[in-house]
């Protein structure tokens, strides 16, 4: 991104990637909107630093870091509260995927973010990286493997 007028015409677009890269992890929609806004505010920051065709995968990496140290942050609250509620298997699950996620290296938990959760193209996520499509296939098919023997097989992961 060149200019703050680009950042303004593909804000909703950014916005769009933000969120969805946090949702998954957050599990609620106000924390995926402050971790989007908080994405947005960071690229509006760096905009001279960030070239307008990596801003989807840099702003798609910054809110999934922003969303799983939030959900770290809640996470510790919780342990120091009795639960008013029960967690759900839903609530369950999102624990075990974002320690999980946690536990991978950052090249491999970047590159199965941005591929598997974002969608976004093996081009795209290089881009976003700063390495080849080969270094991503790489790394995509070793944290899927990682993350297979973290979370057992009852998870399904392809």
């Amino acid at each position: 991104m060149t200019a703050p007028d680009d950042f303004v015409a593909r804000f909703p677009e950014l916005f769009g990637v933000a969120y969805r890269a946090s949702y998954p992890i957050v599990g609620s929609r106000e924390d995926a909107e402050d971790c989007a806004q908080e994405a947005l505010a960071r690229l509006l920051a760096r905009i001279r630093q960030v070239p307008s065709a990596a801003a989807v995968p840099w702003v798609a990496r910054v809110s999934t870091n922003l969303a799983i140290d939030r959900w770290r942050k809640l996470e510790r609250a919780r342990v120091r509260q009795p639960p008013a509620v029960t967690p759900t298997p839903l609530d369950v699950r999102r624990g075990d995927l974002v320690r999980a996620l946690r536990a991978l290296p950052a090249r491999q938990r970047e590159a199965v973010v941005l591929r598997h959760l974002l969608d976004l193209s093996e081009r795209d996520t290089a881009t976003a990286l700063g390495c080849t499509t080969g270094t991503v296939k790489s790394a995509t098919s070793r944290g899927l493997d990682r993350l297979r023997e973290l979370l057992g097989p009852e998870w399904a992961l392809d």
